[in-house]
């Protein structure tokens, strides 16, 4: 379990390490040649948060929507008709099934509900989220969810894009994160446009996050997955300063643990594909003043 930010843990099921191996053998030999929609950017190759947010550049209004506990809403009976529709026997299925869903013990449940931050009114969300983790369901930190969860949302994505169509309108999606654009008819049609996405999202076995959606016209910062994309897919200013500052506080530390150098140098790696050479070349000049545990 990983601490959120803005409050309560994030709950990581990640499989021992001989589960973790059978579930990438299912993953290479048995999911990744099976098709996913389209609109599905993440966890797919050749897509990323990268072309995600590149298809809504430009646009006179970006509506972002944002689905809860996406993998835990993806149950094992989801997960066993999907291996039925690929063509798996009944016997063979339910194995597959046993391998790529997982059930959550009382003991960490007990322990993620005591450190949510939830009012006392958001009692029924507690014994929703409760109620998942009790039934076996994709976890999130196998090998095989990302694909499976795709693949279980397709209906979703199919939905969902021909109803951008209807509106005219644009629509990807990266995991949870559902985005849609257009043009200034689609801000003024917004609500209608959130009536239908919840809709849609709740017949196909999925909940929206009321307090994740977002608005945003043309005069304003435009962020889909942490990219600003009013004219270019661009890394902010914001985000930039953000990034350097913690660096240069580390940078003043007597020493940092080792484990967060890998973190550290993938988010580097990963703004720099947005960033001028010459701010690259800060980040890197930041993080090697870095003094980690190993080279005291």
């Amino acid at each position: 379990m990983l601490p959120k930010p803005s409050g309560g843990l994030r709950l990581l099921e990640a499989p021992r390490p001989r589960l973790a191996s059978t579930q990438r053998r299912i993953l290479d030999s048995l999911l990744a040649g099976v098709p996913v929609h389209e609109a599905a950017h993440g966890f797919v190759r050749g897509h990323g948060v990268g072309t995600h947010a590149q298809v809504h550049t430009q646009q006179a209004v970006v509506i972002r929507f944002d689905l809860a506990d996406f993998f835990m809403c993806i149950t094992a009976t989801r997960v066993r008709a999907l291996w039925r529709a690929l063509g798996h026997g009944r016997p063979a299925a339910e194995l597959l099934t046993r391998l790529t869903t997982t059930r959550t013990p009382q003991a960490i449940r007990e322990r993620l509900l005591e450190a949510a931050p939830l009012p006392r009114e958001a009692i029924a969300q507690r014994r929703a989220i409760n109620t998942r983790l009790k039934q076996p369901h994709l976890p999130q930190g196998a090998p095989t969810s990302p694909a499976l969860a795709n693949l279980c949302a397709f209906g979703l994505d199919l939905r969902l894009n021909a109803l951008a169509e209807r509106f005219g309108a644009r629509y990807t999606r990266y995991a949870d994160d559902l985005v849609f654009s257009g043009s200034k008819a689609l801000h003024q049609q917004w609500v209608d446009l959130r009536a239908w996405v919840t809709a849609i999202a709740q017949d196909e076995g999925f909940t929206l996050r009321a307090d994740k959606t977002r608005v945003m016209p043309a005069h304003q910062r435009q962020y889909v997955t942490g990219l600003v994309v009013n004219e270019l897919t661009n890394y902010s200013r914001t985000q930039f300063d953000i990034l350097k500052a913690r660096l240069h506080r580390l940078g003043q530390q007597p020493q940092v643990d080792i484990s967060e150098r890998a973190r550290l140098t993938g988010e580097i790696q990963w703004a720099s594909q947005w960033l001028a050479p010459t701010r690259r070349a800060k980040l890197q000049r930041l993080l090697h003043v870095i003094r980690f545990s190993n080279e005291l």
